[in-house]
């Protein structure tokens, strides 16, 4: 799959490397849920079909976060992990258009004959309540309107997961309040975060329970502060353990930001400085605040011994 920087207005000699007869997903795709997915999907097959480039057109940074709107509190699949997910779906080309304060005045016509109409869009597919332009004036039939016949435009319906409609708002408020399994139903996969082990409080070492301190690499969508059973990608190996997020109200008052602690089954490596991906695949209980130690420890010890049932782990 090729990434492609796009901004606006799009200078001539990039419309001209990328021009080319081909069929492109447009939406944000924050998430890149089933919903999503169903969009992209739509995109490839039809693609598939006319022996022409599939291609994805998304939108960085994220437009809620530019103009300050909204409720927007970090990315569910930031950049690096939006690429690695949509070359395995098999997309061919990653349109990447850079959102700024600029682009967010664009009136839907400029959008089409600047940005869109120069690249040779054969189909446009977008979802059911797709938006474009300046204050969202454009929708699906305005985006037909202005392909001028050139460009023509599909749209796919609402994605339904047992009756609710899957959606990157519902996937937040679930992780958020703790309902993870319903996250990662409606992901399609589950929840990751990406980050590198950095150097904590090497608390952990001393209780019996040594931990690996990730510094995330971006800003990710933050999952209720708790225990998670989690799978994590070291290079080429497969890890399984137990990841704590939160404030350790144990040990300290008055801390507001977060932190992610893993501690990892049968590992005795060096992990500092090294990047981990890390799934969050069952959820395991809320944080909380210990009177001692020693049931701190003995917590930690259940919350192993659960967090190897539930993946299924053999020592």
């Amino acid at each position: 799959m090729r990434t492609v920087t796009l901004s606006y207005p799009m200078p001539p000699e990039t419309a001209a490397q990328w021009a080319q007869p081909q069929v492109v997903a447009l939406g944000q795709f924050d998430g890149l849920h089933l919903g999503h997915a169903s969009v992209i999907a739509s995109a490839i097959a039809l693609a598939r079909k006319e022996g022409i480039p599939a291609a994805v057109l998304t939108f960085h940074p994220h437009p809620k976060d530019v103009m300050g709107k909204g409720d927007y509190d970090g990315y569910l699949t930031p950049p690096k992990d939006k690429q690695e997910i949509l070359a395995g779906m098999g997309v061919d080309i990653l349109y990447i258009m850079e959102f700024n304060e600029q682009l967010s005045r664009v009136s839907p016509e400029d959008f089409v004959s600047v940005m869109l109409l120069p690249l040779h869009i054969v189909t446009a597919v977008v979802g059911f309540d797709f938006r474009f332009g300046y204050k969202g004036e454009g929708d699906a039939d305005r985006l037909r309107e202005l392909g001028q016949g050139v460009m023509t435009v599909e749209t796919t319906s609402p994605f339904l997961f047992e009756g609710q409609k899957v959606s990157s708002s519902g996937i937040r408020k679930s992780l958020q309040t703790g309902e993870l399994a319903l996250a990662n139903a409606w992901f399609g996969r589950c929840y990751h975060l990406r980050g590198t082990v950095v150097h904590g409080e090497k608390r952990g070492r001393t209780i019996g329970f040594p931990t690996a301190n990730i510094q995330l690499e971006d800003r990710y969508v933050v999952p209720a502060k708790g225990v998670y059973a989690v799978r994590v990608y070291y290079k080429a190996e497969v890890l399984y353990g137990v990841m704590n997020v939160g404030v350790k109200p144990t040990f300290h008052e008055g801390v507001i930001a977060p932190s992610f602690e893993v501690h990892l089954f049968d590992f005795a490596g060096d992990l500092y400085e090294q990047e981990l991906k890390v799934e969050l695949v069952s959820f395991i209980r809320p944080e909380r605040k210990f009177d001692s130690i020693h049931a701190l420890i003995a917590q930690i010890g259940d919350d192993a011994e659960t967090a190897k049932r539930l993946l299924n782990y053999q020592s």
